[in-house]
């Protein structure tokens, strides 16, 4: 099974197992090697009584003749039956009642045995191993000889080693059992809190994807699930809002292209009626829808063309003094026929900046042809230039009807029109702003709009200064 929350168990428990065998491991080692240092010693000590016979028995005798009868017979039997009291007092060790019988054996300076009591090794040299493995006797500040013990208790000694060695490591893994299971229980818990938002986010994605656009993703969790949560919303939004557009330019397509086809086969069909004569008249009505029709195909094609990036741009420095002075000479005689006053402003001097001139002027066209449309006779509209950092702004202002506050954020949309009957009389296909819009990013630039319903609007868009001049 691929999945995450037994991922994160099997990973816990075995950095559990892992810690706890080391652990175990480290423990076991160190307590062997501790516990034959502590037998050594414990032995050493124990032997320190016949060291001590040893060494005086060498000072008195000079030699190791008769340390069988004098030295080691004293310490196989009881403590009472020790050495006469006309030989001295001997350093003392604890008293030997009812010690157990031992096998002792002697080896001189050179590490020759000259003493055994059990008869195997007397004559045989020790080897530098066995020799570190004996307990050295010393007289007049010298080493005479090393003692070699066979001890019963040594095997005594070395059960209860093994034995608490044993149990150690039994004890150890127990422990590791249970730590384990503790470790299990609390990685499956642990893992299924963690992972929890995340197969609920799945279960989001997964009715998001079966056409429920409403769902949205709970952002529980850790920060990071909650970064994911907050960040599949806003997906969710964009593609619900994108899906909503797609709509409503599908239903806004369909309305726009209703009414001229309709009106082309209203009249065709009353021609061939003989409702209406054949007449160029009637003739010239029908191909100004037609000609309706193309400038809407037209538009559409245009603006797909530059929301996708695919608009063929021919950028190049141009003067915007120029480019402002062409567009007011251009809707000059119309607005002096509408009795409209048209001026113009701009800063002094002018830096040039980087466009595609025909394309600049369309949206010059556009936004002074929209601002006569909804200006009354008598109005004024102003157009300015000025610098604004690395941009050259220009502002379309006029004293029209201006925009409502909740037009406002939607007036660059497709087929958007504040008549909401969509009367044509007071506006074109509803393409032209968001064309508009399209144009001046893809130059490089920004658009906006600011209006007071009643007293007017001001549309402005930017356009970037020529390399060789921006600040």
């Amino acid at each position: 099974m691929n999945r995450l929350w037994l991922r994160l168990v099997l990973a816990l428990v075995a950095i559990t197992l892992l810690s706890v065998g080391g652990v175990a491991m480290l423990a076991g080692v160190t307590a062997s090697t501790q516990l034959n240092v502590f037998i050594e010693r414990q032995r050493a000590i124990s032997q320190q009584g016949i060291i001590d016979e040893l060494a005086a028995f060498y000072a008195d005798t000079g030699g190791w003749n008769g340390v069988g009868e004098e030295v080691f017979a004293l310490f196989q039997t009881p403590f009472t039956n020790r050495r006469p009291p006309n030989q001295g007092q001997r350093p003392n060790g604890p008293p030997p009642n009812q010690r157990e019988r031992v096998s002792y054996a002697i080896a001189n300076a050179a590490g020759k045995v000259v003493y055994d009591e059990a008869r195997a090794r007397l004559g045989s040299t020790l080897s530098e191993a066995e020799l570190s493995r004996t307990l050295p006797i010393s007289a007049n500040q010298q080493i005479v000889g090393y003692l070699i013990t066979a001890l019963p208790e040594q095997s005594l000694q070395l059960d209860a080693q093994l034995f608490f060695i044993n149990q150690l490591q039994r004890n150890l893994i127990t422990a590791a059992v249970v730590v384990s299971l503790i470790a299990t229980l609390l990685g499956v818990l642990i893992s299924r809190a963690l992972t929890q938002p995340l197969a609920q986010l799945a279960r989001t994605a997964r009715a998001f994807s079966g056409r429920n656009l409403e769902v949205r993703a709970k952002p529980d969790g850790t920060d990071e699930i909650a970064e994911v949560a907050h960040a599949f919303n806003d997906m969710a939004d964009s593609l619900q809002q994108a899906e909503i557009n797609r709509r409503n330019l599908t239903a806004d397509i369909a309305h726009e292209l209703r009414t001229p086809l309709s009106v082309i086969q209203g009249n065709l069909r009353a021609m061939l009626d003989g409702v209406y004569p054949l007449e160029p008249a009637e003739i010239a009505t029908i191909y100004d829808e037609t000609r309706l029709l193309s400038r809407l195909v037209d538009d559409l094609r245009e603006l797909a063309l530059a929301e996708a990036g695919q608009l063929a741009l021919k950028t190049q420095s141009a003067d915007p003094a120029i480019l402002a002075q062409n567009a007011i000479d251009q809707f000059t005689p119309i607005a002096e026929n509408r009795q409209i006053a048209l001026s113009l402003s701009l800063q002094k001097p002018l830096p040039m900046v980087t466009c595609d001139i025909d394309r600049a002027a369309q949206v010059l066209r556009n936004l002074i042809g929209n601002a006569l449309r909804h200006t009354p006779n008598g109005g004024q509209i102003h157009l300015s230039a000025a610098v604004d950092g690395a941009f050259v702004c220009l502002r379309v202002r006029d004293t029209g009807e201006g925009i409502a506050h909740d037009d406002l954020l939607h007036v660059f949309e497709r087929f958007y029109r504040g008549d909401k009957s969509r009367n044509r009389g007071s506006g074109g296909t509803g393409l032209g702003l968001a064309i508009v819009k399209s144009l001046v990013e893809a130059m490089g630039g920004r658009i906006g709009v600011e209006s007071v319903f009643g007293k007017g609007s001001t549309f402005w868009f930017t356009l970037p200064l020529a390399p060789n001049i921006t600040k």
